[in-house]
């Protein structure tokens, strides 16, 4: 041929490539069929009964939970997902519930002027046995830089650290061997900041026994005390408590992969189905939009996706995990106890309050964003998505400040690019009463779930897996995490 025939042919098809490459993606008429399943209609049926008086707020363990639990699997049943627990639709737990001993619990935090005393309405404990520690000196850890050997043992170590570094930097603690962790309740948390005692996660903390002070002044003295040595001591005298062996569990489906290789890879579609419970009588914290539309979202969407005739090239796990509001204990039970290859794992959707737009900073109508925004390429998946399906997917101001508090976080530390989709970070009722199932916006929840219906299908069908965002330094620690 000709070089310069050649030259215009190549040019040609260096065009045509190029054009090919940026047509943007079009559902299939299958898919297309799939994503008007998801009905407004069907998601206020689900979560008028998820976020019912009936279920008495889904605390961790507790009947209403259990209840959730049983009505879930029963929806993945009826969509014709494949059970892949221990327990056909249920991945069980076994956990140890510490009941504190009525009487004798004492807690006195002494500072070079002052001495603090509490007793069990302005503090508690969470420990196996008894505790006695008098005039141990407390040694403040902010970031595991704090965290030196040598530094830790046998002193109170108090945890300043975020909810998601925290854990990190227990477990980093927990290795030095300290008397016991000390820790302040959240100021936003209410009723979930009294209830840390309620169960024992040892993964994170190693077995080390931990302090939760909830008297206002303690938490004033203990937040503005420096890194390291603080100057301030501790007592404490815990009788032994009562361990109650309790079962809680996770409710997964599969929908398997139609492609003979990718098939073997796995997404995850999760929520958390459990609430903060109820305190006293007729005040149940129902829990509409944290989390259950991220509840039956996932089961709205597996539902729509199993009805396919030819399912998407990946598999996708459908799963909604117990105990977020106590410390992602399900996300962390699964992640120990896996029911598919970790390794296998490219990606993780996690779906948390989706249902309210009356959001802090204004309404949020046909919008929805991501934690962690730019960690990964997934986002940009989902703005394709949004695009297709009228939804607005951007990147909130705060949005990185979340991505550490809620399960997304548990994969993300095992190196699986993972990121928790939200409408309305911040909004009236938040773990309060006033969350209830009455104040969704379901057309526009119906409208958000389509687009991460058809996402988790781009992702699924995608000839690449999910990748972190290289470039992007707060997404250097989830590199290597595998």
């Amino acid at each position: 041929m000709p070089a310069k025939r050649f030259g215009r042919t190549l040019v040609l098809f260096l065009a045509v490539a190029l054009a090919s490459a940026q047509q943007p993606f079009s559902p299939t008429p299958d898919e297309r069929q799939a994503l008007e399943r998801i009905s407004a209609a069907s998601l206020r049926g689900n979560l008028s009964f998820i976020a019912s008086e009936l279920l008495e707020g889904r605390d961790t363990p507790s009947r209403g939970l259990d209840i959730a639990a049983v009505y879930i699997a029963a929806q993945f049943r009826v969509a014709g997902l494949e059970p892949v627990g221990d327990d056909a639709y249920f991945q069980t737990a076994k956990m140890l519930r510490t009941v504190p001993a009525p009487d004798g619990f004492e807690l006195r935090i002494q500072g070079s002027s002052r001495t603090l005393a509490m007793d069990k309405s302005q503090a508690s404990a969470l420990s196996r046995g008894p505790l006695e520690l008098s005039g141990a000196p407390v040694y403040m850890v902010r970031e595991l830089a704090d965290v030196k050997a040598g530094d830790a043992k046998g002193r109170v170590v108090m945890l300043a650290g975020s909810r998601g570094n925290r854990r990190e930097i227990a477990k980093a603690a927990a290795a030095l061997q300290p008397a016991a962790f000390l820790e302040t309740a959240d100021e936003d948390a209410g009723l979930h900041g009294s209830r840390l005692n309620d169960l024992y996660e040892e993964d994170t903390y190693g077995g080390v026994p931990r302090l939760i002070v909830r008297d206002a002044e303690a938490k004033r003295v203990l937040r503005a005390a420096k890194a390291g040595e603080t100057g301030l001591t501790i007592s404490v005298k815990l009788p032994a408590p009562t361990l109650i062996s309790v079962t809680a569990r996770n409710v997964m489906g599969l929908l398997r992969g139609s492609d003979p290789v990718l098939r073997d890879q796995y997404i995850l579609l999760t929520a958390h189905y459990d609430h903060l419970g109820m305190d006293g009588p007729g005040r149940v914290f129902q829990g509409a939009n944290d989390d259950g539309s991220g509840t039956v979202s996932v089961m709205e969407i597996g539902k729509a996706l199993a009805a396919m005739p030819v399912h998407p090239k990946r598999s996708i796990v459908f799963m909604t995990f117990f105990g977020e509001e106590e410390g992602s204990l399900g996300s962390l039970y699964y992640a120990r106890h896996p029911v598919v290859p970790l390794e296998k794992t490219v990606a993780d959707l996690n779906l948390e309050q989706v249902g309210r737009t009356d959001s802090s900073v204004g309404p949020e109508v046909s919008n929805a964003s991501l934690t962690g925004f730019e960690y990964s390429n997934i986002a940009h998946v989902l703005q394709q998505a949004g695009k297709l399906t009228g939804v607005k997917v951007y990147e909130a101001p705060n949005g990185d400040e979340f991505f550490n508090r809620s399960d997304n976080q548990t994969f993300a530390e095992r190196g699986i690019p993972a990121h928790t989709i939200v409408v309305a970070f911040e909004y009236p009722d938040y773990h309060a009463v006033g969350d209830v199932w009455q104040k969704i916006e379901y057309d526009n929840m119906a409208k958000v779930d389509r687009m991460i219906a058809l996402g988790s299908i781009m992702l699924a069908d995608s000839a690449d897996a999910p990748q972190w965002n290289r470039k992007n330094a707060k997404a250097a620690r989830y590199l290597n995490a595998r």
